[in-house]
């Protein structure tokens, strides 16, 4: 089993930066590929970034691809996303999830954490 704890949520204003972490359990993260993923009141989830278990590549949709970025430290099994230039429509719930195969469902869930854009 993985666990997964998200920090980092909270309110900020446009234009502002704001950094999530995830620190993962029973498993370290280069069996793992982590993605953050996010769900705003009445739309769909959004996956706005992954890092696979190499820790090199890392895939951003085109609406935070600039803005966003996702990074890992492998000692302390964390994987950390860095907004920047935030904006109202990024509010949401984000959601650290972890998979142990590409292309299929996110396995493990955190329990969220909720980011505000607002002035």
């Amino acid at each position: 089993q993985v666990q997964l704890v998200e920090s980092g949520g909270g309110l900020v204003q446009p234009g502002g930066s704001l950094t999530l972490s995830c620190a993962a359990s029973g498993r370290t993260l280069n069996m793992l590929y982590m993605g953050w993923i996010r769900q705003a009141p009445g739309k769909d989830r959004e996956l706005v970034g992954e890092i696979l278990s190499n820790g090199q590549t890392t895939y951003y949709p085109h609406s935070v691809k600039g803005r966003f970025t996702i990074t890992r430290d492998i000692a302390k099994n964390t994987v950390f996303l860095q907004m920047n230039s935030l904006q109202p429509e990024d509010t949401a719930v984000y959601y650290c999830a972890a998979r142990t195969r590409l292309m299929t469902t996110f396995e493990y869930w955190g329990q969220g954490t909720q980011v505000t854009v607002s002035s």
